[in-house]
């Protein structure tokens, strides 16, 4: 019982952990959301310049106050359809692991999120063959849902390292 009791421990500090505060956004009529701590700061889309031989996703660099960002296009990272870019897609600079500046290309950018634990489901199961260890649970909002990303696992340690050389 003890192993039990430890083990709903764990579960609940886990979800704690997850509670506070997410801007939330959206890809493709889906809603997301990011802890506010690593975001940076939100900026519309400027020039992106492109770096050859970088996977489809990696959309180049940007220059953001004379520090050389690296922009991943997170539709195209997830396998979605790519878009055209509007007046409404903007630039999310985040700060990664490591003290890893990123920009995450999304469609729009939505609110800053109160989510407490109590709203908080763990990822559902989707099986051995699909790779979810990138969010963090499922936030239950008063419309709908929202996929709660760890940012610092959406991109792979190699993928990482693609990104350190680009920038």
């Amino acid at each position: 019982m003890t192993e039990l009791a430890k083990t709903m421990d764990q579960a609940v500090k886990a979800m704690a952990d997850r509670e506070g505060k997410y801007l939330t956004f959206s890809l493709a009529r889906e809603e997301y959301g990011i802890e506010i701590r690593k975001v940076k700061e939100i900026i519309g889309m400027m020039t992106i310049t492109m770096v050859p031989q970088t996977p489809q996703y990696f959309k180049g660099v940007i220059n953001l106050r004379g520090k050389v960002i690296p922009v991943v296009d997170l539709r195209l990272k997830f396998g979605m359809e790519e878009m055209e870019y509007t007046d409404r897609t903007c630039i999310i600079v985040v700060e990664l692991h490591a003290n890893i500046m990123m920009g995450i290309v999304v469609d729009t950018v939505s609110e800053v999120l109160n989510v407490k634990a109590a709203d908080i489901e763990e990822t559902p199961s989707f099986g051995t063959a699909m790779n979810t260890n990138y969010i963090l649970g499922m936030a239950k909002a008063e419309n709908g849902i929202k996929i709660l990303l760890d940012i610092d696992k959406v991109m792979s340690d190699q993928e990482m390292v693609i990104l350190q050389k680009a920038a």
